[in-house]
């Protein structure tokens, strides 16, 4: 679905933070950038329902296309242009690899919409943060504390109770957690903005986008788009960039861990979207399965603010 809270970098938006204005006004602010932000990732399963006359693949060449212009300027308004241009080969290397998971996950995400499992995608993302987790423990050596562990065992059961139970796998869920847990593992070695990544991720993949939408276009075999069709799908480079400027505005004005909490606000809105307005139907086990997943990440931020308020007191008192 989009760029999370943990791949921001201090460096990037230093320079800002200092030209902000300091107390509770900064904080309220940055809260209503966050709700903004995770309440508009939250109902873009409308949008893609809403464009579900084109195929997934055609739906995320006029993403990456339409996210160009609106990037361009993003960067430009915050004069990001010299960060993108002193980008090293090994930086371009790793975005390219980002750029390929980021676009599967974006093709998975409007495939499962678009097939009618939403819920899905509300499992992977409340999957994806303590999936996050383990991977930072497996190759960033971040030590996990016990109740860490406890919080992804707990949310571990539950996938693999829907698997004995089912007989499958959520498939679809846990390549959206996988292909975000590991996109987010490579850029959070970068410290550049999201707005120059994602940037430089979408002009990887863009000949491919361009590409596929000229054949498209000459071919015979598929119904030519009307004006109104692509135009509705050049709304889908705003449904990217728009809730991106919102976040990247919370993320400097908020610390970090108070800015975690916001990210499940997305898929609980999703999940009740595809409950209450497009009735998909949840079966028992895989209620038991987003039990056991919300037990989890509701251990994994309780002990997240308790660790917390213990490290700042333990700085006042030094």
């Amino acid at each position: 679905m989009q760029t999370r809270w943990r791949y921001l970098r201090k460096p990037a938006s230093a320079k800002i933070i200092s030209n902000l204005p300091s107390g509770s006004n900064t904080a309220y602010s940055g809260a209503a950038y966050a709700l903004a932000a995770y309440l508009f990732w939250g109902v873009a399963p409308v949008y893609f329902v809403w464009v579900a006359f084109a195929t997934p693949l055609e739906v995320l060449a006029h993403r990456i296309v339409w996210s160009l212009p609106l990037l361009a300027i993003l960067i430009t308004l915050a004069r990001q242009w010299p960060t993108l241009l002193a980008l090293g080969r090994r930086q371009l290397a790793t975005l390219a690899l980002c750029s390929l998971l980021l676009s599967v996950n974006w093709l998975t995400f409007v495939y499962a919409i678009q097939i009618g499992r939403i819920a899905e995608t509300a499992l992977g993302y409340f999957i994806n943060p303590l999936l996050s987790v383990v991977l930072g423990w497996l190759f960033l050596r971040e030590r996990l504390r016990l109740w860490q562990w406890v919080a992804a065992l707990t949310a571990a059961s539950g996938v693999v109770a829907e698997l004995f139970t089912q007989s499958e796998l959520p498939w679809l869920g846990l390549l959206l957690a996988a292909s975000f847990g590991v996109y987010g593992l490579l850029r959070r070695k970068l410290a550049i903005p999201s707005s120059v990544g994602l940037g430089v991720e979408a002009s990887i993949v863009a000949p491919l986008a361009v590409g596929y939408l000229l054949y498209s276009g000459m071919s015979t075999t598929l119904e030519p788009r009307t004006l109104q069709q692509i135009l509705m799908l050049g709304l889908g480079g705003a449904v990217t960039v728009t809730p991106l400027i919102w976040f990247a505005s919370a993320a400097i004005r908020l610390p970090l861990s108070t800015l975690g909490f916001f990210q499940y606000i997305a898929p609980t809105i999703s999940l009740l979207l595809a409950i209450l307005v497009y009735h998909e139907p949840v079966s028992a086990a895989r209620w038991n399965s987003f039990v056991l997943i919300w037990v989890g990440l509701i251990i994994y931020s309780v002990e997240g603010v308790i660790h917390h308020r213990r490290a700042h007191e333990a700085v006042q008192l030094q």
